[in-house]
């Protein structure tokens, strides 16, 4: 049994203008101590998902289930809620000045946090944890800045706090959404490295949110891309990256730089994402598709298992068809070029 069980997960909010269907029938498993990526452009509904699982969302409509360690999440009471999040599920917020609080020393905020969670222990064993998890995230004399205040910190420095708050009471899962955006390159590998270390340390599942494939390529296990609020494709990394299915796959591997290639031109995906309020018939993505024909346009294609293989799932008609195949073999060996830039070095040992 998986340790997070997401099945045809529904959101949409009600706004003046219409309806959001922010949302749309996503599933997904995360088995303890693997990496899930969920990766889409903004506005693909990753984070909304995710906010709807741990019981973040207000106002919305929400349907289907998220079954954590067997412990239904949606629709769960909020004193349920309180005793999961933070202490089985901890968080990792894009932005860590926002998610600290500016007036608290960094020491304080993470004692409270334990001390929420564990009336049982005592302020000093809870403060000598958080000089611990500071140390142990990779942030220098730890005993001393425990008590400096969140703008004594670098961007990385507060992101690595960030991440020593969310593991402080050993998580079974961490969610961790757009964890590096904010950070410069080597500030985020040394970010992505210190999740790596934690989680071979303490076996935690971690949910990636991002729309960065680096990322991706550097973290994941398993993947799903979304799109307008749907699972566009779902697979092993490898899969994605290299027999990828689905035209906004290609696409989002075709828009990385490739390696080596200097001076060489971007290939952005034509056009931009649909209203969520009034969404296409068919294919979401057929108006920005260029393999799209009419039946893309008049139906909306089922996610299904690409030949036969049920860990590799594609919502696309042209999935099923051998022969067409990225219908370009040229273009293909391109956003295969753009895959194996993106994946880390030790892929190709």
């Amino acid at each position: 049994m998986a340790l997070l069980e997401v099945r045809d997960l529904r959101v949409a909010f009600n706004t003046p203008d219409g309806v959001v269907e922010a949302v749309r029938g996503l599933s997904f498993d995360v088995e303890r101590g693997t990496t899930l990526a969920i990766v889409g452009e903004s506005g693909s509904g990753k984070s909304v998902a995710t906010q709807t699982i741990t019981g973040l969302t207000r106002g919305a409509r929400i349907s289907g289930s998220a079954r954590f360690d067997d412990t239904e999440l949606i629709g769960a009471s909020t004193k349920v809620l309180q005793k999961i999040r933070g202490n089985r599920i901890g968080m990792i917020f894009q932005d860590p000045l926002s998610s600290l609080h500016p007036y608290y020393k960094v020491g304080w905020q993470i004692v409270e946090m334990i001390r929420a969670h564990d009336h049982r222990i005592s302020t000093a064993a809870a403060r000598q944890r958080a000089a611990h998890l500071l140390s142990l995230v990779g942030i220098p004399r730890a005993e001393s800045r425990i008590d400096d205040y969140p703008h004594q910190f670098s961007g990385g420095m507060r992101q690595r706090v960030m991440i020593a708050m969310a593991m402080a009471l050993d998580p079974d899962l961490l969610i961790a959404d757009e964890p590096t955006t904010a950070l410069d390159v080597t500030v985020q590998a040394q970010v992505l490295e210190v999740m790596r270390n934690l989680q071979e340390q303490y076996g935690t599942a971690i949910i990636l949110i991002t729309h960065d494939l680096g990322v991706v390529a550097e973290m994941s296990d398993e993947v799903v891309v979304m799109y307008a609020g749907a699972v566009m494709e779902k697979g092993a990394r490898r899969t994605i990256f290299y027999d990828h299915h689905h035209p906004y796959t290609e696409g989002l591997l075709a828009s990385l730089p490739a390696q080596g290639d200097i001076g060489a031109r971007l290939t952005p995906i034509a056009g931009a994402p649909p209203s969520l309020i009034s969404l296409p018939a068919g294919c979401p993505f057929a108006p920005r598709c260029r393999y799209a024909f009419d039946l893309c346009w008049k139906e909306t294609p089922p996610l299904a298992e690409v030949y036969d293989d049920p860990t590799h799932l594609s919502s696309c008609w042209l999935s099923s068809n051998r022969e067409m195949r990225h219908l370009d073999r040229e273009h293909a060996d391109e956003t295969d070029a753009q895959a194996q830039a993106a994946e880390p070095e030790e892929w190709s040992a």
